[in-house]
Order: C-alpha cells, then structure tokens, then sequence
C-alpha cells in the first residue's frame, strides 16, 4: 500500500478509495485477539449462541440474508 496523506486520499476515485478502506480493514482482521471486546458484547453472543444451540432452525442462513438485503437494493 503507498503511503498517502489525507488530502490525497480524498482526491481519489471512489474505487481507489474502497480499495484502501479494503486494504486497513484486513490489516485490522488479521489480529483479531487486538480487538477488544467488551463484557457485553461477550454476554450478548453467549445469549445469541444460546439460542442457536436451543433452536438451530431458527434465522436465516448467511446467503439467505444477503439475497434478501440485495433485492431490496
């Protein structure tokens, strides 16, 4: 990735801006243990886990989610 300030980020394409948002993204997803997460957010996917578990059949599948959020687009 080149190094760019501010101001020459902003005068980039929007593709070339998405491409560097992309880019810091995965650099932050490659250390996930780096991401804390609070007691919460930990309590919140014990419960959401727990109900998976009770009733597995219960939500939608990922590719389910995603064609319905594409055909609302």
């Amino acid at each position: 990735m080149e190094n760019y300030s501010l101001s020459d980020i902003k005068n980039l394409s929007i593709t070339e801006r998405i491409s560097i948002v992309e880019e810091i993204w995965d650099s932050i997803v490659s250390s996930p243990e780096s991401l804390p997460v609070t007691d919460a957010q930990k309590n919140e996917l014990d419960m959401r886990l727990e109900a998976y578990e009770k009733q597995p059949e219960v939500g939608s599948s990922w590719p389910d989610v995603k064609e319905r959020i594409k055909s609302k687009l």
